[in-house]
């Protein structure tokens, strides 16, 4: 019952619609002020890492999405008031088992899929590392990339997944909304600039798997591995000059960028892999009711947990 813990705490609908609205706001700010900019987002970036480099540059992008993630965390203990236990899991406590599982699952997945296509396609990539840089871009990395990737968490799969799903009283509207909003989150990146509005079906899709393993599962543990997995591995294995992190990382892609199958075959293939792992693991059943089913009433959600 993950989105019926949104009822714990003082309830007010209004509550749940404050952060993302304000966050939504600024997103189409920064899209339109990206799209009427005379300079482009790759220019900008290159200025940018020319003068500060790419590390301080990270620092720059990561710490507003730090920032936010204590505003979610603040928001929710403060006003709802609501426990960032129930806003990360219906369990008692936190599985941090679930975490790190994910996380590793999906750290090893991303360096083999990664070493496949360098071993594969070696001119597609130049050897990057330089020692003192990247062990600089690594302590960054390690401490401020989880909390980036945690901000989306919390803000898409938990706030906002548990406010929809007790305004539309099912499943499916918040795991379709939510999917569909983190994927256009993204449209002010470079890689949508450069490979086109097919970027956004990795996106969206990505969004979606981290949302029905959270319905599934209920609890934002294993999307919270995941997630971190995925942005801090990608960032330390491998970079380009057209991507929205420009690190310091052990290789470097200089291909032409180009929308290709490598954007669909996670969608397709290695997600739906993944979900009949995490199901067998954990024992996951009644799919369609988890994933678009009815939300319980407020009132049977309080009598069964009066501690609520």
């Amino acid at each position: 019952m993950y989105i019926e813990q949104g009822y714990k705490g003082d309830i007010g609908m209004w509550k749940f619609w404050i952060l993302p609205v304000g966050f939504i706001g600024f997103m189409i700010f920064n899209y339109v002020s990206m799209l009427y900019s005379p300079v482009s987002v790759e220019d900008m970036m290159a200025d940018l890492i020319e003068k500060l480099g790419s590390n301080m540059v990270l620092i720059l992008l990561l710490a507003p999405l730090v920032i936010g993630l204590f505003i979610v965390w603040g928001w929710v203990k403060l006003v709802h008031p609501q426990s960032i236990t129930s806003l990360t899991t219906s369990r008692k406590k936190v599985d941090w088992k679930r975490i790190l599982f994910a996380f590793a699952i999906w750290a090893l997945a991303t360096v083999l899929i990664t070493g496949a296509d360098i071993l594969f396609s070696p001119e597609d990539y130049e050897f990057n590392f330089k020692p003192a840089p990247f062990f600089k871009l690594f302590l960054i990395g390690i401490l401020l990339i989880p909390m980036q990737t945690s901000f989306e968490e919390y803000l898409f799969r938990g706030h906002m997944m548990q406010g929809l799903g007790l305004m539309a009283g099912n499943r499916w509207v918040p795991l379709l909304l939510t999917s569909l909003l983190f994927g256009l989150m993204h449209l002010g990146n470079p890689e949508v600039e450069k490979l086109g509005a097919g970027i956004l079906i990795f996106y969206i899709g990505t969004g979606l798997f981290l949302g029905v393993i959270t319905l599934m599962d209920e609890g934002l543990e294993l999307a919270l591995g995941f997630h971190a997995a995925n942005n801090l591995v990608t960032a330390l294995l491998v970079t380009a000059d057209w991507t929205a992190f420009q690190t310091n990382s052990i290789f470097k892609d200089v291909s032409a960028p180009a929308l290709g199958w490598d954007v669909l075959i996670p969608v397709f293939v290695i997600y739906p892999i993944l979900l009949y792992a995490f199901g067998r693991k954990y024992g996951w059943t009644q799919w369609k009711e988890r994933l678009s089913g009815k939300v319980m009433s407020r009132e049977r959600f309080l009598a069964q947990n009066p501690e609520g």
